[in-house]
């Protein structure tokens, strides 16, 4: 089947492609979205879960809710992709394409920890945050990491984020003082690309009593006990860890990858193979890997396909995002990000506060609206 334009994953990057086309071509985009799951979470929203704020059912977004003129999602698991001639075998078929963009984001490598599936817990995926969420009504008090365990990974501060609303949910339960929390971290900050924010977040830890290990990696999880890079031996009750982060197999199968990563031109975005480009947590981009900045790429991608098109002019990837922090007691702070368009980075940072709550309200109930169509009540 030959279409316009095939998009791999229905994440940020996939879902803002496809809308950005079909609002641009409308019935003629000639767009399919592959991806084998049947919806969308956003990321933040499985800390919640594990906290036991809300459920995965709950948050929950159904691909079946994006219904935009001349874009098909399809629910099929990719076993094979050529970037040379834009085909892609699916357990039901297979597609070809004038213009190819992968946008699978990143799988959890949690074999790449010995130790990590078997002794601990990973709260980046659906599944380990509904575990988590079982696990920690029973949890009493004791030794708990918050570890990462490679680098690069989504959302970079997402585990301080986990951190803090830890701190949060023991001093609920009265237990906070039975327990103590330590985040280790392969970064020299918590937060490199804004340095008000890195600050802040440090300060909260001290306040909060929750020790920072700096610039270590977790590499072994025993029984109760966690081996960090330089030899380190940390004991705990609970682990909550950041799997290694890499390319799905089937990218890395199709030879785009070096490192793990798809090589792209960053201001294209495209990668080695002519009209094939490569977005969001999946691209070599050096940027943060979140899903604003796959926002960002899906927009200058959309341009240079319509430019080769209909001859409409291409914009240069921006680079330009944002990385929320949810504090755990209904404070949020966030840095707006622009990698790209001047010399050097800028960032204009936002110290935690109820109105950052608003602005994260506001930033989900738009996407919700403009991807799924879903109205939102007045919170």
């Amino acid at each position: 089947m030959k279409s316009k334009v095939i998009i791999l994953g229905a994440g940020f990057g996939g879902l803002e492609l496809a809308t950005l086309l079909s609002e641009a071509l409308g019935e003629d985009a000639g767009v399919i979205v592959i991806d084998k799951s049947d919806s969308f979470v956003f990321g933040y929203n499985r800390i919640d879960v594990v906290f036991g704020k809300t459920t995965l059912d709950e948050v929950r977004l159904p691909y079946d809710n994006f219904d935009k003129p001349g874009v098909r999602i399809l629910r099929e698991t990719i076993t094979a992709i050529d970037p040379d001639t834009r085909r892609v075998t699916t357990q039901s078929g297979v597609y070809e394409a004038d213009f190819l963009v992968i946008a699978l984001g990143a799988d959890y490598d949690l074999a790449a920890t010995p130790g990590l599936a078997e002794h601990g817990n990973e709260f980046y995926s659906n599944a380990g945050a509904t575990r988590l969420r079982d696990i920690f009504p029973s949890f009493s008090g004791g030794s708990i990491i918050v570890g990462i365990c490679g680098f690069p990974y989504k959302c970079p501060p997402g585990p301080s984020e986990c951190a803090l609303t830890l701190h949060h949910y023991l001093t609920e339960r009265d237990i906070r003082d039975a327990c103590d929390i330590t985040f280790v971290s392969p970064l020299s900050t918590p937060m490199p690309a804004s340095a008000e924010m890195a600050q802040a977040l440090m300060d909260s830890f001290e306040d909060f009593g929750i020790r920072l290990l700096r610039q270590r990696t977790v590499v072994r999880l025993d029984q109760g006990l966690a081996t960090l890079d330089d030899g380190t031996e940390l004991p705990f009750e609970l682990f909550l860890g950041v799997p290694k982060h890499t390319a799905p197999q089937v990218v890395i199968d199709s030879g785009l990858t070096e490192n793990s990563w798809v090589p792209i031109d960053l201001a294209t975005l495209e990668t080695r193979c002519s009209d094939v480009f490569a977005i969001g947590d999946i691209a070599a981009t050096g940027l943060p890997k979140s899903g604003t900045f796959a926002e960002s790429a899906a927009l200058s991608v959309s341009t240079a396909i319509l430019e080769r098109l209909e001859g409409r002019k291409a914009e240069r990837n921006t680079g330009t995002g944002t990385c929320i922090v949810e504090y755990g007691d209904g404070r949020v702070s966030y840095a707006e990000l622009d990698f790209l368009t001047g010399e050097s980075l800028k960032a204009i940072y936002h110290p935690p506060s109820i109105a950052g709550k608003a602005f994260k309200n506001g930033f989900d109930d738009t996407r919700r609206e403009r991807w799924f169509n879903l109205q939102t009540a007045a919170r």
